[in-house]
């Protein structure tokens, strides 16, 4: 039988989880971006000119959910797709400069986000829940 006070982590980290995705999704909204699609520009902030198996990689994401999210974001006009200059079988995604505009304002709903979660827990504490959070990140892996 499973012990009560580990049901209620499982049950606390859900309920957190599901809110802060909730909440993350809205603020993003703001911006005409849906969850993961942040991740993915972030990832060409770092340096565009990536594959979608790269991104795929980086995301640790299949490469359908990969495409549909390239597919929006360049509907949007966030992002380009330009055939290699050396190897024309592959596409290389760029940042239109309407991309590279949403750095900042992604930046500080992920701060505001951040922010709200720990706004009232002290830097010790924060210190020991980040040293748990990366263990029990560590378990599931």
């Amino acid at each position: 039988m499973t012990d009560a006070v580990d049901c209620d982590i499982r049950q606390s980290l859900d309920r957190i989880s599901s809110q802060m995705r909730r909440n993350y999704s809205e603020s993003l909204r703001e911006l005409n971006l849906y969850v993961g699609q942040d991740n993915l520009l972030y990832r060409l902030w770092l340096g565009d000119g990536v594959t979608q198996m790269q991104l795929c990689e980086h995301l640790k994401c299949e490469p359908p959910t990969v495409t549909n999210m390239v597919k929006s974001l360049e509907q949007n006009g966030f992002i380009y797709r330009k055939r290699d200059e050396k190897d024309a079988r592959i596409m290389r995604i760029f940042l239109t400069d309407k991309g590279k505009e949403l750095e900042t304002p992604v930046e500080i709903k992920w701060r505001q986000q951040q922010e709200k979660l720990l706004k009232s827990i002290s830097k010790k504490d924060r210190l020991i829940l980040k040293q748990l959070m990366q263990q029990m990140e560590s378990n599931i892996l």
